[in-house]
């Protein structure tokens, strides 16, 4: 069996034969699957965030500039059904050509409240919806504390999450 022929067949772990397939495995076995799937989910959707960033930076003006070395994203608190929720903004925060991080503190000290509404639509307008998915995800599968930091390193294709 081919790689592409068995990712289609787990798409629908629910059918046949995956289904008689995993009900074979003993609980250690399943668990290490789960482990090594979350492993490799989180893998591809950071690639998928390294790659958004790589044409955003390969689309921004101005010619003679040192190519960007590193974006950064900081966190962003949205409404859920169970409450607000930790998340990464959609937004790059700095686009650096430097190895040093930059200064990502708020430069103002005042606090405008945005309607749930109105900060939804904004995504939804001007965010990259790939860029804004995988993000979503990553905080889903390793949720980010206030004043994290995620940065992608774009020579090396990394991703971390700075804590302060």
């Amino acid at each position: 069996m081919k790689h592409l022929e068995l990712a289609e067949l787990l798409t629908a772990p629910t059918e046949h034969p995956v289904r008689e397939a995993l009900r074979e495995l003993a609980p250690r076995e399943l668990d290490a699957l789960v482990i090594e799937a979350l492993a490799a989910t989180e893998e591809a959707w950071r690639q998928v965030l390294v790659s958004r960033i790589l044409a955003f930076a390969a689309g921004q003006p101005g010619e003679g500039h040192p190519p960007a070395v590193a974006a950064y994203f900081t966190t962003t608190e949205r409404g859920a059904a169970d409450g607000m929720r930790l998340g990464w903004s959609p937004f790059v925060a700095a686009l650096a050509d430097t190895e040093a991080v930059p200064d990502l503190r708020p430069t103002r000290t005042t606090v405008t409240a945005v309607p749930v509404g109105e900060a939804t639509l904004a995504e939804e307008v001007f965010a990259d919806p790939e860029l804004a998915a995988a993000l979503n995800r990553l905080a889903a599968l390793d949720p980010p504390d206030h004043g994290d930091i995620l940065r992608v390193h774009l020579p090396t294709r990394a991703v971390t999450r700075i804590s302060r």
